[in-house]
């Protein structure tokens, strides 16, 4: 522990990253966030979080691997689970199937001989070590991870990007320390095809095998190289090594090759090492390098030599600190007044959303590509939301490396990835959503994507592949949009070849705001009949309402998000369905035969996800106060479902409504409630850092709207935030004046907003900012009330943004033009109708005629205005 604290101390006062390009924040006075990230929150409880060592998006991601059903990232904090071994390779936050864990390594202090060491997985668990309170005698902190065995072994582990380095420290009594190198054990026991190979002069063992992904029907082959070094002494030679084949090591074997499809026997190497001492008062440390790759054991083992040449332990981990400090201090809070599991709570939830996506570039095995390549989006479904407009806010240029990533998988493969997981397509879940994520970058950084190496024109081009090219496997990527284009909405009764016919009205209100992001990139590229186009497929949102469902013993709460027939008559599904009040306690998990429209969330959730366009919402369920009303409901009898990302938005559409002081304290509430420093301080799980992401919004005093250009306001839980967005070199800063505190049941306090002030002048709104105060960076000043009865304003556009009101970029040119859609359905009752494109067609010729007009009248009143100041001498 001496050695641990020590460094911890240098890295403290150590300074930005010199290994960033990026522009060192300016005024960075929390020098050491990273100080402040608990690594184990969520490890416990479904949140499925990864604490293990890692660099920001690195591929690598080395931790301990437990005996737990619930082991989607190798851990769990749950002390009572046995430890197995120390893997490579994981996700963090996802459900589903358990992902990777590959290429597990495994200290043995003492066999009794060479042939009878435990080896194979189940052989070797051991229980893990614990403190007097209970809990596993773990440590861990940004790009660093420890523990101690209840074998008396101390491990620690540090990462680059592709290569991980591991140290053991085995006890004084270990006359003949071992280590197992498993080849085949991942998560889900799947491999097949393993090779394992041994070089008896230094003991590098390269191995490998095709393993099956986590949450999709692909497999995908991954490979080691494994060294090793004595830490304070030279090992002259290797004195023991061979191969095992299930519990069953064979001394000085070298290679076992073997395929099979069973799947028990396991396949793997032993080494032994010389203690570093001929005395017992000394304990022996033996560092192990592990290259990973998903192209071949020679490419694993020189991403190990080129990334750690020295095993030097403590610079790896002092490079890793180093760039998660540089990364988490762009962004910086004012702690006066704010309790630390605050700060904690804030900080280590930004950490989370930099685990995934992971960067493998250089590591694809599909076709060659000068493109950065990223992986591990384990559904864009439950990211898009808040993680990539995080990433718009303090980390652009990695941001950028993602897009150019998806953007060149659509090329090669035809849609933008939507769930991706070790290399292969995972299961849809939603929307094509990966269609926000883009438009998301562009909205904000068109300028600036020349620059950043992105083509306007691929970008497009992959977007409208999603929203136009219907896949033959629609399940596993893209839409099923010849049925979207048909129909304008997805029918229960359609069965079409390359997917399942399920989730139907979710994909509908998924592919509505697919289109809408669409929409908005096609505007800033002046493709006026592409944005009208996409503006009114946004709307198709209208096509799944139905007006006389009510909520079983709430006849106040009539229309519902419902399924429908290819021919227009509806069907049912009960408002209930799928929450905590469903009388036949039904899920709405992925399932092939689950025929009721809905995935992930109740209809009463569904019923609220519009966020393009809110404002037809609410004149949908009758007006403000019926709206009011209904996001009561669902907050008072449980329908708000915090563990899925449908919910999200919920929370803060009480700004839609005028009445921004109820979106604070709900989503205080939220907070006070269902998050924590704890390891099972997540309500859920984490989804790959959209709870993380989600959790760093409502802390900020904001909710983002993605592919969109206005962020919702509320009042941080700080003095003061910054912003540093070092590709645009700008500082974005939020002063809550007047701030008190924070109430520790989210419930009243001085804390709601009255005023805001940018750059010192009045702003029009107290309900949202606009993206042009982190364009130019700006300070805005929030004064704070203890008045929860707060509006936006008096403004007229002091409401945010809807597509029917105006309020996006243009969107105002078609807003009455979609208003008027609004109310043209033909027989089958869906908007589109020829009646509408007619009307559409009128609209069009309106603003070109008003185009020409300016036109021509812009230039005739610029030349008459010369003319008259001329005639006054001025």
């Amino acid at each position: 522990m001496t050695r641990t604290f020590a460094l911890l101390s240098i890295l403290a006062v150590l300074g930005p990253c010199s290994l960033c390009a990026q522009t060192i924040p300016p005024k960075m006075t929390i020098t050491d966030p990273a100080s402040y990230v608990n690594v184990f929150i969520g490890t416990t409880g479904g949140g499925h979080v990864f604490p293990g060592a890692t660099v920001p998006h690195g591929m690598v991601k080395v931790g301990l691997d437990t005996d737990s059903p619930e082991n989607q990232a190798g851990y769990d904090g749950d002390a009572t689970y046995g430890a197995t071994g120390f893997s490579q390779l994981h996700d963090s936050g996802t459900g589903g199937g358990a992902s990777l864990s590959n290429f597990k390594l495994w200290p043995l202090p003492e066999c009794s001989s060479f042939e009878d060491c435990t080896v194979s997985m189940d052989s070797r668990t051991v229980p893990r070590k614990t403190r007097p309170n209970g809990s596993p005698d773990d440590f861990g902190s940004p790009g660093y991870f420890a523990t101690n065995l209840s074998t008396e072994v101390r491990v620690e582990l540090t990462a680059s990007r592709r290569t991980a380095l591991h140290r053991y420290t085995f006890p004084a009594s270990s006359r003949k320390p071992r280590i197992v190198v498993d080849i085949t054990r991942d998560a889900l026991n799947s491999n097949t095809e393993p090779v394992v190979n041994v070089d008896p002069r230094s003991g590098r063992v390269m191995g490998g095998a095709r393993f099956a992904a986590s949450f999709g029907p692909g497999r995908y082959n991954a490979y080691t190289c494994v060294d090793f070094k004595g830490e304070g002494y030279d090992i002259p030679s290797i004195s023991e090594y061979g191969v095992y084949l299930g519990d069953h090591p064979e001394k000085y074997s070298t290679t076992f090759t073997q395929l099979y499809s069973g799947f028990n026997s396991e396949m793997g190497a032993l080494i032994g090492f010389p203690p570093s001492s001929n005395t017992t008062h000394q304990p022996t440390t033996i560092l192990a390098r592990v290259g990973v790759s998903f192209i071949s054991s020679a490419q694993a083992c020189a991403n190990a030599e080129s990334e750690i040449p020295d095993f030097d332990f403590d610079r790896t981990w002092a490079a890793s600190r180093k760039a998660w400090n540089e990364l988490l201090g762009r962004v910086q809070v004012d702690t006066q007044g704010v309790d630390e599991d605050t700060v904690k709570l804030f900080y280590s939830s930004l950490y989370r959303t930099h685990i995934v996506p992971a960067d493998y570039t250089d590591e694809n095995p599909h076709w060659n590509s000068t493109e950065p390549y990223y992986d591990s989006f384990y559904c864009n479904w439950d990211t898009y939301r808040t993680l990539y407009p995080l990433f718009s806010l303090h980390d652009p240029a990695e941001f950028a490396r993602i897009v150019r990533g998806m953007i060149d998988i659509q090329q090669h493969e035809g849609w933008i990835p939507e769930g991706r997981g070790a290399t292969v397509p995972l299961y849809i879940q939603g929307g094509s959503d990966g269609d926000p994520i883009l438009a998301e970058f562009f909205v904000k950084f068109h300028e600036q994507a020349g620059a950043l190496n992105i083509s306007a024109d691929a970008l497009y081009d992959a977007l409208v592949a999603d929203a136009e090219k219907q896949p033959a496997d629609w399940d596993l990527r893209g839409r099923q949009a010849d049925t979207w284009k048909q129909y304008n909405y997805i029918p229960s009764d359609i069965h079409a070849p390359g997917g399942t016919n399920t989730k139907q009205v979710s994909r509908t209100l998924e592919y509505a705001f697919d289109d809408f992001s669409i929409a908005q990139v096609a505007n800033i590229l002046n493709k006026t009949d592409d944005f009208i186009k996409y503006s009114r497929r946004a709307s198709n949102f209208l096509n799944v309402w139905n007006a006389n469902v009510s909520l079983p013993g709430h006849p106040e709460i009539k229309g519902m998000m419902q399924p429908r027939l290819a021919s227009g008559k509806w069907s049912y599904t009960d408002p209930r369905h799928c929450s905590t009040n469903d009388p036949d306690h039904a899920t709405c998990y992925l399932d092939a035969i689950n025929k009721d429209g809905f995935y992930e969330s109740s209809p009463m959730v569904y019923s609220q996800y519009v966020p393009q366009d809110t404002a037809k919402l609410i004149e949908m369920q009758g007006g403000k106060e019926s709206f009011l009303k209904r996001l009561d409901l669902i907050f008072e009898e449980g329908y708000f479902d915090v563990n899925n990302e449908p919910s999200q938005q919920i929370p803060f559409m009480y700004h839609y409504a005028n009445r921004p002081g109820l979106s604070t304290q709900r989503s205080r509430e939220i907070i006070a409630q269902s998050y924590t420093t704890e390891v099972s301080g997540l309500p859920g799980n984490d989804d790959s850092g959209a709870m993380g992401s989600y959790a760093v919004f409502y802390l900020a005093g904001m909710y983002p709207l993605p592919a969109a250009r206005q962020f919702l306001l509320s009042s941080p839980y700080f003095p003061k935030i910054s912003f540093f967005n070092p590709v645009l070199n700008t500082t974005t800063t939020f002063k809550a004046n007047g701030f008190k505190g924070n109430p520790k049941d989210g419930k009243g306090g001085k804390v709601f907003v009255k005023s805001v002030r940018i750059d010192g002048t009045p702003w029009k709104s107290n309900c949202y900012v606009e993206w042009d105060i982190f364009l130019k960076g700006s300070t805005v000043e929030l004064e704070l009330t203890d008045d929860i009865n707060v509006t936006c304003g008096d403004a007229v556009d002091a409401l945010p943004p809807s597509l029917s009101t105006g309020g996006y970029d243009q969107s105002a040119t078609i807003a009455p033009i979609l208003n008027h859609n609004f109310s043209m359905h033909d027989h089958r009752g869906y908007v589109g109708s020829w009646q509408g494109d007619l009307y559409l067609l009128k609209g069009r010729a309106a603003i070109l005629c008003i185009c020409a007009l300016v036109v021509v009248a812009v230039p005739v009143y610029r030349y008459a205005n010369r003319r008259f100041y001329r005639t006054l001498d001025i």
